[in-house]
């Protein structure tokens, strides 16, 4: 992927459009992990909704990566995420899901900080004989946060 356009990706109800300014090697990884999440129809008991669009800035790769630093590396990463914009974080541990799904709760309920809305919470399992780089591990977490304006 050229680093001046911005590939969209449709998945699990959302376009999600990668930042140009990320490198070629995280862009071909993000889209890579994003087609492992399952696709979605924009059709919600007869209504048709539209699919919202995430905007991703940053990316935290926490696979093999055991407790707590795939929260740690969240936190660090988010620093660079404007209001508006989103992380996309993997992580194999389990105990992550329950950590940044309670990070981003917590978030919300800071008078301080910007909110996070944790958008997408998906897990994959992937263990078939598959044996390519991004499914050498069975269970993969995802997670997009987006910040939000805190007012």
């Amino acid at each position: 992927m050229s680093a001046d356009s911005e590939p969209v990706i449709e998945r699990i109800s959302h376009f999600i459009q990668l930042s140009a300014n990320l490198p070629d090697t995280q862009q071909n990884d993000i889209a890579s992990l994003l087609e492992l999440l399952p696709t979605k129809s924009h059709e919600t008991d007869s209504v048709i909704t539209e699919p919202s669009e995430l905007n991703i800035k940053n990316f935290v790769d926490g696979r093999g990566l055991a407790c707590p630093m795939p929260l740690l590396k969240t936190k660090v990463a988010l620093r660079d995420v404007v209001a508006g914009e989103s992380l996309y974080v993997v992580a194999t541990d389990p105990n992550s899901q329950a950590d940044i799904a309670a990070f981003c709760r917590q978030s919300r309920q800071s008078q301080t900080a910007g909110c996070l809305d944790l958008v997408v919470n998906e897990v994959t399992d992937h263990s078939s004989g598959d044996s390519t780089s991004l499914q050498r591990f069975a269970t993969i977490y995802h997670f997009i946060i987006t910040k939000t304006d805190s007012n």
